[in-house]
């Protein structure tokens, strides 16, 4: 811990000591920019010195210029006025004067040319080193600005660098304190644990003395010198291992029920096509070749089917409580066996599908692009028989060590798993070649007049089984490559003390042992039941017997509470139906009074009595359909209120008789109306709780899902977190590079605007000389 504080504190100094010489060289920099700006303004201001004392010379050379001009103007009306006052003068005094005012006019005028053009000269060149210095100025002016804002935001970063670094110490400077301190605690400890670890060698050296003692004076002999012995002890138990045994081989044989189908369509479609092209069986016959071809192809099912078997039974003999390892997977075995087989079946129908490619390149109707690539699939044909044989010998080698152990090393077997993997990447990669040729195949011969809508039918089928042959050889190359490492992985049951594996039989003996053991620890850790004093004992009996006779007398009172309570439900049965028929009885007696009211009122006004199928409703029982016999007196002596009252009685226990059977009945149909609601009722609650049940079944495998993709989540968050840390490494060693690349920029600035200065300070020489020269001249 102190070395890294130390190592820490170390990279610290050497940080700030890099970053306070950059910020020296910056505020160099920064001097130096600012007294090349002042030189650039004095500069400036002799160069408009020097204009103005042009501009001055200018002014006098115009004013001298004008002079003159006045001056031959002068002179030449002097020389008029004197030709004027001369008159007839003698010309040749006229022409010496008029020559000699010719020269000097003539010399005039030359010089005063001479003068206009160095003038102009001058002028001109005045204004370009003005333009250029001009010009010079504003870029070194703008680069001053640039230089200046780069100076300052390195400045405003460095500033905040050196807080940030000055933070960071000080958290540091806290943090050792406290790991200081930790460390104090630590060697504390250090020095506690020593002490107990000289206390527990010194213990555990006195159990190894007794141990030993005992070893040599009890146990008769070490089985785990003998490997055949050894064999038989029960190895450490690794339950995660043989569930994800278990697990993949789960796996494998999904993977391999997905395979198993896509190869039943692909023979059982190619020998359709063999049927169909290039001779249609229904038009004319087939050759010879394609039937023989053919009857090959109707017995693929015998082949591919044995391959599902074969796996199911090696899936169902690896269980939670078996010993997995390529010693003791027998089924293996016969796994190898079936796909021995299919890989023969493979090898005969090669040379025949070969030759049946050759008999459609030898149709009139095939083009050469068939052609073509009838011979690329046959290549692919015999590429994937190849990759068949390549992995059937690794499938044979896997399955030695359950018959011969000593056949395979098991230093071996992980080159051969590694192996067996590129194997199934290279069968994926010769189908895939495969169904691409054979669509590129069926497109071309989609375009032949000849071709029939069968045809057509048959290698969309050839197609669609292709594909789905390329998905499951791709899934199962993926599914080995993704766990080789189990597969290559050392057993997860080996015995202690031995390196040799575990033979067949032996693991079976293993297994006898290991249930024994766990029966036997299982008796061990049964409880004792505790022992109880002979007084306590005693009490407790006559406590046991004082309750079985009140128990007795409590289950007789029980019984003859629950007979009397059913003899009471009946007897409220019973009463129930009493006063149902004493509610209809009140009712009919109400109705018949009614009537003989009716009757007596009839008789009185002397008309007719109503009968009764007019007034009396049908009891119940009876349909609606009026008595017989109180129909028979009623038309005998209707008048006779005494003759209609003695007829009553009859009618009354026909009707009570009937309303009581029907009451019964109705009260025992909604009895079974009751309890059959009731039974849907529990039909249903078992039926909600069954989907209950696989509800939550289904949301527990969806839970386990869905911890697997978090797991894998998690991980890919992590591989995520290093790569972001590694990006941040690479991001701070970017800006530290940067960083020393803008010093060495600063330094190489430094160094142009000192040859700049030095360039003016030329230009300043070169002015002056010319300005020497214009004045000279």
């Amino acid at each position: 811990m102190a070395a890294d504080l130390q190592s820490k504190y170390t990279k610290l100094a050497q940080e700030y000591s890099k970053l306070r010489a950059q910020n020296q060289v910056l505020k160099k920099a920064v001097v130096d920019e600012q007294g090349s700006s002042a030189s650039l303004k004095e500069q400036l201001k002799q160069r408009e010195q020097s204009l103005r004392k042009v501009e001055q010379e200018m002014d006098s050379l115009s004013f001298r210029n004008q002079q003159l001009a006045k001056r031959v103007e002068l002179l030449q009306e002097e020389l008029a006025a004197g030709e004027q006052k001369a008159g007839d003068s003698p010309s040749q005094q006229g022409l010496q004067h008029q020559t000699v005012f010719d020269e000097d006019l003539q010399k005039k005028i030359e010089e005063n040319e001479r003068l206009h053009i160095q003038f102009f000269e001058a002028d001109e060149q005045h204004r370009r080193q003005e333009a250029q210095l001009k010009e010079r100025l504003e870029v070194l002016e703008r680069d001053a600005g640039q230089h200046q804002a780069v100076v300052d935001g390195l400045t405003h970063k460095y500033m905040e660098t050196i807080e940030r670094l000055q933070n960071d110490r000080a958290k540091l400077e806290v943090k050792s304190q406290t790991l200081e301190r930790e460390a104090k605690d630590c060697r504390l400890r250090t020095d506690e644990c020593q002490q107990q670890l000289k206390r527990f060698q010194a213990e555990l050296s006195q159990q190894l003395e007794e141990s030993v003692s005992i070893i040599q004076e009890k146990v008769p002999f070490n089985d785990t010198k003998h490997s055949q012995f050894n064999t038989l002890n029960v190895p450490p138990h690794n339950r995660r291992h043989q569930l994800k045994a278990r697990d993949v081989a789960g796996q494998a044989l999904g993977l391999v029920q997905d395979l198993v189908p896509a190869l039943l369509n692909l023979h059982t479609y190619s020998e359709q096509r063999a049927h169909i092209y290039p001779r249609d069986s229904a038009l004319e016959p087939v050759s010879p070749l394609n039937q023989r071809f053919s009857q090959h192809l109707h017995e693929n099912a015998a082949y591919v089917r044995p391959l599902e078997d074969g796996l199911l039974r090696l899936f169902e003999s690896i269980t939670e409580h078996t010993v997995t390892t390529l010693e003791t997977t027998v089924k293996l075995k016969d796994f190898s066996d079936h796909f021995t087989s299919y890989t023969r079946f493979l090898q005969k129908i090669l040379p025949y599908q070969l030759k049946s490619l050759d008999e459609e390149c030898e149709s009139p109707l095939c083009t050469s692009a068939l052609t073509a690539k009838n011979r690329e699939l046959q290549a692919d044909m015999r590429r994937m028989t190849a990759a068949f044989e390549k992995l059937q010998t690794y499938i044979s080698l896997l399955a030695l060590p359950s018959t011969r152990p000593e056949a395979l090393p098991r230093s071996s077997c992980s080159a051969v798993f590694t192996q067996l993997a590129a194997c199934l990447h290279g069968l994926q990669d010769s189908v895939k070649d495969v169904s691409k040729h054979y669509s590129q195949k069926a497109t071309l011969e989609q375009e032949l007049p000849t071709v029939t809508q069968k045809l057509r039918t048959t290698n969309e089928c050839i197609l669609s089984s292709l594909g789905s042959l390329t998905n499951s050889t791709g899934k199962i190359a993926t599914f080995f490559s993704n766990n080789l490492d189990f597969f290559t992985a050392p057993a997860g049951y080996r015995p202690r003390g031995g390196r040799a594996g575990i033979d067949p039989l032996q693991a079976e003996a293993m297994l006898q042992n290991k249930s024994r053991a766990a029966a036997y620890i299982l008796a061990l850790r049964k409880p004792q039941p505790e022992t109880v004093p002979y007084s306590q004992a005693l009490s407790n009996r006559r406590v046991l017997t004082s309750s079985t006779e009140s128990r007795e007398g409590l289950t007789q009172q029980v019984q003859q509470s629950q007979e009397k309570i059913a003899r009471l439900e009946q007897e409220k049965e019973h009463w129930l139906l009493e006063a149902q028929l004493g509610r209809i009885r009140l009712e009919k007696e109400s109705q018949r009074i009614a009537e003989l009211e009716g009757q007596l009122s009839a008789a009185l006004t002397g008309q007719p009595p109503p009968t009764a199928a007019q007034d009396a409703p049908a009891p119940p029982g009876q349909d609606g359909e009026e008595p017989p016999e109180l129909g028979l007196k009623e038309t005998t002596s209707a008048a006779s209120l005494i003759g209609l009252l003695s007829t009553t009685p009859t009618s009354e226990e026909a009707g009570d008789e009937q309303s009581r059977e029907q009451l019964i009945k109705t009260h025992y149909m909604a009895r079974v109306a009751d309890l059959t609601a009731q039974l849907q009722v529990a039909d249903s609650k078992a039926v909600h709780f069954h989907a209950e049940c696989r509800a939550l079944a289904k949301r527990l495998a969806l839970a386990e899902k869905s911890r697997e993709t978090l797991t894998e989540e998690l991980k890919a968050a992590a591989q995520n977190i290093s790569r972001l840390q590694d990006e941040l490494t690479t991001t701070k060693r970017s800006y530290e590079d940067q960083l020393s690349m803008m010093s060495d920029h600063l330094c190489s600035m430094n160094e142009t605007l000192s040859r700049q200065r030095e360039e003016i300070d030329t230009l300043k020489m070169g002015s002056k000389g010319n300005a020497k020269k214009n004045k000279s001249r």
